[in-house]
């Protein structure tokens, strides 16, 4: 009876239906823990530390107040720099670990993060020591979670598997908003409890990875390279659910191996600096940089702002008072996640890379011109005003740019670095271009709360003029990779000219090899 998750396999050795079963996608779910890590953190902590027991506890007096606006850049910000350094710190051991153990180390890691804000009473310190700790275990498993989903997967629904990652993050941010909305109507301020919920439930994504993940295999990848070939084999067995001798597992063990002797042909296995030299090469170097540029535009979008700090962003628009706010950033976040599952399901391989992004950035430009606009002219920033239509649709402009975002910058920067790099030093790549995304999303969240403080208005027109920027950087430098294998990314980025006729040239040449080897074979079957 073939398996209910059956697909289309096309490839040389097709899989058998029963390599498409429930267990390479609990081994998905399971890994995506760690995106849920970070889903959930980048929701609530923006809406928690709003609710009046935080602020009075730990002293925030006057959102508008110096103190106020440079304890919750510390508070929100402390987390992307653990991020950073934990990207840093996760590529050496991944390689000499492998990737299930340091995914276990990164749920617990977060965990005792969590364990030591829920234990602060007053104490803003240890709110930064969690802070840091649980940003070191979410830096470190965005960096893993991407790269064993893939190692594990079948080909055929490799895109689809790694797709689970954005998934689980954006429904882990609905339930972080969506938290805060619920302790603040149900839960008097004057109690801890209110605070401390919000942040203790931190604990259930890191406990679900640590759990599941214990319950998973190691990548066979990562077991052959480490030349431990029988673990690799009873770990496909596991996850593709045949027998060791089955022709299918023979074929892929042989393939993986034979990956690794091209990949260390291309020197994979070389030094650090050796590396680092190539990685600044001609073609390799604009690789890096156009990765390392849109990890960069993707925050400077504005989108973390709006994660970390909606509900100050909906009171800078006139929707006062908690509970309002809280609630709009609660429907905020269904409309992000429900886009993200809708277009990565159905428009990411049928708009394309280059595409969706110029479409995503203009319309979210369009939504940020509106409420820089809005706010100017209402005085939402310096007063209380009226919730008339210009109020609602500012409300409405919000929601679109999440729609317009999703389709673009939320998942393509990601696919981008995933697929654009050389072989022989993808991991060093990744290393600048991760670090690049956490970094970005320490400028922008430190930064938020200074800039609606001083510049008003013109936050949204800062975040607007960089979609426009990011526009040009992609109409001018980004191809279309679409259908492109990573083999051929090498005459796709080393072709000469700007993007929009830099895809059609490399077909050009790509055309002609292929012809070329054709009339090779052709002859050589004629002299035989």
């Amino acid at each position: 009876m073939p398996s209910p998750f059956a697909m289309k396999d096309d490839s040389e050795f097709p899989a058998p239906s029963a390599v498409y079963n429930w267990r390479i996608y609990a081994l998905a779910l399971s890994a995506s823990m760690g995106s849920a890590m970070f889903g959930y953190d980048s929701a609530f902590i923006g809406g928690a530390i709003t609710l009046p027991s935080f602020v009075s506890r730990f002293g925030l007096g006057n959102s508008s107040s110096e103190l106020s606006v440079a304890l919750s850049a510390n508070i929100v910000s402390t987390f992307q720099a653990g991020c950073f350094f934990g990207a840093i710190f996760i590529s050496y051991l991944v390689e000499r670990f492998g990737r299930k153990f340091p995914l276990l180390a990164c749920g617990l890691i977060y965990n005792v993060g969590t364990i030591i804000q829920v234990a602060s009473a007053g104490s803003i310190g240890m709110i930064y020591a969690g802070r840091a700790l649980t940003g070191l275990g979410v830096g470190a498993s965005t960096l893993v979670v991407p790269q064993y989903i893939s190692e594990c997967s079948p080909p055929a629904i490799r895109g689809r598997l790694i797709g689970i990652f954005e998934i689980v993050l954006s429904f882990s941010q609905i339930v972080g908003f969506w938290v805060n909305y619920g302790v603040n109507q149900n839960m008097s301020g004057d109690s801890d409890a209110q605070w401390r919920i919000p942040f203790g439930l931190q604990l259930a994504p890191g406990s679900f990875l640590v759990a599941f993940m214990l319950l998973q295999p190691e990548s066979p990848r990562w077991l052959i390279k480490a030349g431990k070939v029988d673990a690799a084999v009873e770990s496909l067995c596991k996850i593709r659910h045949l027998p060791p001798d089955d022709d299918y597992i023979m074929w892929e063990v042989s393939t993986v191996k034979e990956q690794l002797r091209h990949e260390s042909e291309l020197g994979a296995n070389r030094s650090f600096g050796g590396k680092f030299k190539e990685m600044l090469q001609k073609g390799n170097r604009k690789r890096l940089f156009l990765g390392m540029a849109l990890m960069l535009l993707q925050n400077l979008s504005g989108i973390n702002a709006l994660n970390y700090y909606s509900p100050t962003i909906f009171k800078s628009i006139g929707f006062t008072g908690t509970s309002v706010g809280l609630l709009a950033t609660g429907v905020f976040g269904i409309v992000k996640a429900m886009a993200t599952l809708v277009y990565m399901c159905f428009g990411i391989d049928k708009l394309g890379r280059r595409r969706s992004l110029l479409i995503g950035s203009t319309g979210a430009l369009v939504a940020m011109f509106y409420l820089a606009g809005y706010s100017k002219v209402s005085g939402s920033f310096t007063h209380t005003v009226v919730q008339d239509g210009g109020a609602y649709v500012a409300i409405i402009m919000i929601y679109i740019f999440s729609v317009f975002y999703a389709m673009s910058w939320n998942g393509i920067p990601w696919i981008f670095c995933a697929e654009v790099f050389p072989t022989g030093i993808r991991s060093v790549c990744l290393v600048f271009t991760t670090c690049t995304q956490w970094l970005g999303q320490f400028m922008i969240v430190y930064s938020t709360p200074y800039m609606i403080k001083n510049i008003k208005f013109g936050t949204f027109i800062f975040f607007g003029a960089s979609l426009v920027v990011g526009i040009i950087v992609v109409f001018l430098f980004v191809p279309e990779t679409r259908g492109f294998s990573l083999e051929d990314m090498d005459i796709l980025f080393n072709v000469k000219g700007l993007a929009a006729t830099q895809r059609k040239k490399a077909d050009e040449i790509i055309a002609s090899q292929r012809a070329a080897e054709n009339v090779v074979d052709i002859k050589d079957i004629e002299d035989v």
